[in-house]
């Protein structure tokens, strides 16, 4: 069962707080784990074995995603707001500057914590905000479309289709180029988070003003993109580079948009290299 932390948001909207749930393990320098819109924490489990061997790993559900509740009303899903937030919560797990992977939304709000000075490296897989308008467009009608399909389809039968590959294809090709790794449980859980994120309209809304501009002031920065991300096109890996002075940037062969399931071996290499240049950098 994922632990759960209640800590107060920082101005102009506290007192209120927010609670998330997460999941923590392993041991050494703190690794924060920022899922995708409409995702939670599990998606980050097929590469947790090799983190958690070096790393004290937290993986979060964002608020309004997975387990975790929404934000307090009148709170947007912004950067603006999301970005203080998870440094709140950091303070509150007692993670002091944590090294920070993302992807998709994770990846921009890792990249949003590093700009802020709260990360002392950066991983971000696909992130998003380095879209041109039409290829924004096209990521909100894909994601807009599998909102709608989790929706549409009842639990029960959600669980049916999981138990084939073919059924998992269906479920969920948008976002693994290998769907068929997934568990037949791992499918239908991620169906079911998809379905009940309350989070994802106000942070799909948010995410219509989205440009990534500004570097990270010497933190350092891996942007990764598979290489066969149905939603966010590789090409804006090639942009995000532009954007970010010193970063690099990683090609993953055969990946999709959410990667850690396509090539464990792989992502989990990239994020501990990431982590490695991090320890190494001064403060």
């Amino acid at each position: 069962m994922p632990a759960e932390v209640t800590f107060p948001l920082p101005a102009p909207h506290g007192p209120r707080t927010a609670t998330v749930r997460y999941h923590r393990e392993g041991t050494g320098s703190p690794l924060l784990l920022l899922h995708g819109i409409g995702h939670h924490w599990q998606g980050w489990q097929p590469v947790l074995p090799a983190l958690a061997a070096r790393h004290d790993v937290v993986a979060v559900d964002l608020p309004g995603f997975g387990t975790s509740p929404a934000l307090p009303d009148g709170v947007p899903y912004d950067l603006e707001a999301v970005v203080p937030a998870l440094g709140a919560l950091c303070a509150a797990l007692g993670l002091d500057r944590p090294h920070v992977a993302g992807n998709s939304l994770g990846g921009l709000l890792a990249l949003g914590l590093g700009r802020a000075g709260l990360a002392r490296s950066v991983t971000a897989l696909a992130p998003a905000g380095f879209w041109s308008e039409a290829e924004r467009r096209y990521a909100f009608a894909v994601l807009g479309g599998m909102r709608f399909g989790a929706r549409l389809l009842p639990q029960p039968a959600v669980e049916r289709l999981a138990r084939s590959t073919a059924g998992r294809a269906l479920l969920v090709s948008s976002i693994y180029a290998r769907p068929g790794r997934r568990s037949a449980e791992g499918a239908a859980e991620e169906t079911r988070a998809l379905r009940g994120a309350t989070g994802f309209a106000p942070t799909l809304a948010a995410g219509r003003r989205v440009r990534w501009a500004g570097d990270l002031g010497g933190v350092p920065v891996t942007v990764a993109w598979g290489t066969r991300d149905r939603i966010l096109l590789r090409r804006q890996g090639v942009r995000a580079l532009e954007q970010l002075p010193g970063a690099r940037l990683v090609r993953l062969p055969g990946c999709g948009h959410v990667p850690m399931s396509d090539d464990p071996a792989l992502v989990g290499r990239v994020i501990l290299d990431t982590c490695a240049s991090g320890t190494a950098a001064p403060a």
